[in-house]
């Protein structure tokens, strides 16, 4: 399928302001708001499976790319959670009005909790539910920093980055990603979304192990939460069954 070409917000102002792409499908509500995981883009396979779902379900559909990311502007280098939830909370703020649905993958997972965070700290109620896909809640400091061997410590702090090796290419983990991570950090205290949670996650995820969604469960105990674990799932959770339980998940909060 042929992809619309993206619009531009402007994000930001000083030495850092950035043009956010972004993919707009009106409809009824609540409008559903894709977060994407770490290096990912809103191209990515259940990005676009939702789009499709949302064009035939008449659903509002909203779907970005972080600074740094895809088809939006800035160097990846020099971009932290700080940045990509700030442009999180800016396109919620200035494209949708009425109720919405947060669906977070991997890291857009934590940054779904921290815009459910924002919002109830601003008195909002548009929050209708969540839909966490290998939610890596604090991630750069419990599944990056905390495993990394000491030369790969040294040379985060000693050179500002370290070229990371992975199955997908490499790529940098700045000083930068890891320090300011650990200014949104949410374990060590409740957890208030004030809205139904639905966790998916997989069982033979090794970057996000499944008992991360378990201990971030411990860390909810006043909201419903559902858990649906997958067996044999892996961190893609991009099979045709996998994503039939997004839509599931995704239509059962939409109500």
């Amino acid at each position: 399928m042929t992809e619309s070409k993206p619009q531009f917000l402007s994000v930001g102002s000083g030495p850092h302001p950035r043009q956010i792409a972004y993919r707009h499908r009106t409809g009824k509500g609540p409008t559903v708001v894709w977060l994407g995981g770490f290096r990912s883009d809103m191209v990515s396979t259940k990005a676009t499976v939702l789009d499709a779902w949302a064009a035939k379900a008449q659903q509002g559909f909203l779907r970005f790319d972080y600074s740094g990311n895809g088809e939006s502007s800035g160097d990846f280098n020099d971009a932290c959670l700080s940045h990509w939830l700030e442009e999180a909370i800016e396109i919620i703020e200035k494209l949708t009005k009425g109720p919405i649905l947060l669906v977070g993958s991997s890291m857009g997972g934590w940054i779904a909790l921290l815009v459910a965070k924002a919002l109830s700290q601003a008195g909002s109620d548009r929050l209708k539910g969540l839909v966490l896909i290998a939610p890596a809640v604090d991630f750069t400091e419990e599944l990056m920093w905390d495993l990394f061997p000491d030369p790969v410590k040294k040379a985060i702090l000693t050179d500002g980055f370290y070229m990371h090796q992975s199955e997908y290419g490499p790529y940098p983990i700045t000083r930068l990603l890891i320090e300011d991570g650990r200014t949104h950090r949410l374990f060590g205290s409740e957890i208030q979304p004030q809205c139904p949670v639905h966790i998916l996650q997989g069982m033979q995820d090794e970057p996000v192990p499944w008992q991360h969604a378990m201990r971030l469960i411990d860390h909810m105990p006043q909201d419903e939460v559902v858990l649906t674990l997958i067996k044999d799932g892996d961190h893609r959770l991009s099979r045709e069954s996998d994503l039939a339980l997004l839509v599931e998940a995704v239509e059962r909060l939409c109500g």
